[in-house]
């Protein structure tokens, strides 16, 4: 690379207030979000470690992300959703068929509600290992493999990807995994490439949470597999040191250049939840 990693972050920073309402990223190619949350306390909200977020209903999101671009998505239940369907039904009936869903799911779930979950856009099943639920490596693979038979789900997965380094061959064993957040430590990123290795996807999201050399991050998973990494706002961004920026898609776009940020910002994710390319203009 020309310039530094700390150069890098602080021209982001610093670009940040030039972007004056976003105006200058909304001319750019459409963007997928992989990774974002609803926050709308019509529904139920529980706590999680004595937090319970704010609300962030879906108008403020679409206020929040329109002008940068994103025109598609993934909207992910976070811990304080806990098993909850009913505002992922409303929030992706109101979005419609651009849009999918990451949820959670109890082991005793039927057949019939994943099949109706899959209906309504599910694409996903997230198993919160960071803040939530700790299963047994054999009970995150039995209903992983129980979902992708039923309704195609992939499994996508909350930790410190150090955490997982016992569970590498398991977890590549599943039809697909993606791991949170670039794995969340800059200890786990062995862990994380070796995993991208065996077909994993990552998500280039939360970089106000993680403690990871971002940048160094988003070349080593690019190298290991062009077509790895895909991006998300995690806005609201509950609990993260800082918020999502604008600057954060800029430094993408710095470190990895156009072909290939193209791919993190949009193509990726598509393949990934198996959405129609042509209902877009992409």
């Amino acid at each position: 690379m020309s310039i530094s990693r700390r150069q890098a972050m602080q021209s982001m920073a610093l670009s940040a207030s030039a972007l004056s309402g976003c105006a200058s990223l909304a001319t750019q190619d459409p963007i997928f979000d992989a990774h974002c949350h609803i926050i709308d306390h019509r529904f139920p909200v529980i706590a999680n470690q004595g937090y319970i977020p704010p609300h962030f209903p879906l108008d403020q999101y679409l206020k929040e992300t329109k002008p940068l671009g994103v025109v598609s998505g993934a909207i992910v239940s976070g811990s304080f959703h806990g098993f909850d369907q009913t505002y992922l039904q409303a929030t992706l009936k109101a979005l419609g068929p651009q849009w999918v869903g990451v949820t959670q799911i109890p082991n005793s779930i039927s057949d019939q509600e994943i099949l109706e979950l899959t209906r309504i856009g599910v694409k996903a099943l997230r198993f919160n290992l960071f803040r939530g639920r700790i299963d047994d490596v054999k009970d995150i693979v039995s209903l992983a493999n129980r979902v992708h038979a039923i309704g195609g789900w992939h499994a996508e997965i909350y930790a410190d990807a150090a955490s997982l380094a016992p569970h590498v061959g398991a977890l590549s064993k599943l039809s697909q995994i993606v791991i949170d957040h670039l794995g969340m430590t800059q200890n786990g990123l062995p862990v994380l490439l070796d995993l991208v290795d065996a077909g994993a996807k990552v998500k280039a999201t939360g970089f106000g949470r993680v403690d990871v050399d971002i940048p160094r991050a988003l070349e080593k998973i690019t190298l290991r597999n062009s077509k790895a990494l895909i991006f998300g706002t995690d806005i609201p961004s509950t609990r993260a040191q800082r918020a999502f920026a604008p600057s954060d898609i800029e430094l993408i776009k710095k470190v990895l250049g156009p072909s290939l940020s193209r791919q993190v910002l949009w193509s990726n994710a598509m393949a990934l939840y198996r959405l129609n390319k042509g209902a877009l203009k992409a």
